[in-house]
């Protein structure tokens, strides 16, 4: 079997799959043969269990994107039944990506049964420095794995409202700020 075929069929992103074959952390046996074909060995497939604890993690920045919090831990959990790994933790969360202290992300990168992290999108661990994150993770002889490399672009955007937002009322006070931060979007967008 190719390895976009398995990738597909273990819940994984074809790019994610690759990606892991580079860095030789698939976890099954795979070998290149010819300049664009990977093919995967479906006997080994099975031995998908070698992942000893795989900790779930969903997050979404606000109370309004509660059903997405639970998609994404349901999505999270299908792939890891589906993949065989044993689930030690599943931590989900409602908090702003910007944040550094989220508790529950902290505990499930704290808990030392973790040895893989598996998160839908790499923003939902963070906005920023996740590849510091998962440099450490390795450091430990862990690994991040993220199930879609696509970024979403409403967290995005939402999460550049936040900023804006918090620029503003330093600037402005805390009664306009949002008005002032959809208005700067919006000349932004107006302009591009």
């Amino acid at each position: 079997m190719n390895l976009k075929e398995w990738a597909i069929a273990n819940g994984v992103h074809p790019h994610t799959a690759y990606r892991w074959f580079r860095e030789g952390t698939l976890p099954v046996p795979a070998e290149r043969v010819g300049p664009r074909t990977i093919l995967v060995n479906v006997e080994a497939n099975s031995s998908t269990a070698a992942v000893e604890g795989v900790g779930l993690y969903a997050r979404v920045s606000s109370h309004d994107h509660k059903d997405d919090l639970a998609r994404q831990t349901a999505r999270l959990s299908d792939w890891a039944a589906k993949a065989g790994h044993r689930v030690v933790r599943i931590e989900s969360e409602i908090a702003s990506g910007m944040n550094g202290c989220r508790t529950k992300a902290r505990r499930l990168l704290g808990d030392p049964a973790v040895t893989t992290v598996v998160v839908e999108h790499k923003d939902r661990l963070g906005r920023m420095n996740v590849e510091l994150v998962e440099a450490a993770l390795s450091a430990s002889g862990r690994r991040l794995v993220v199930l879609d490399d696509g970024e979403v672009e409403d967290d995005l955007v939402r999460d550049m409202v936040e900023v804006l937002t918090s620029f503003c009322a330093r600037l402005y006070g805390h009664r306009s700020a949002k008005n002032r931060a959809k208005k700067a979007l919006e000349a932004a967008a107006a302009d591009g």
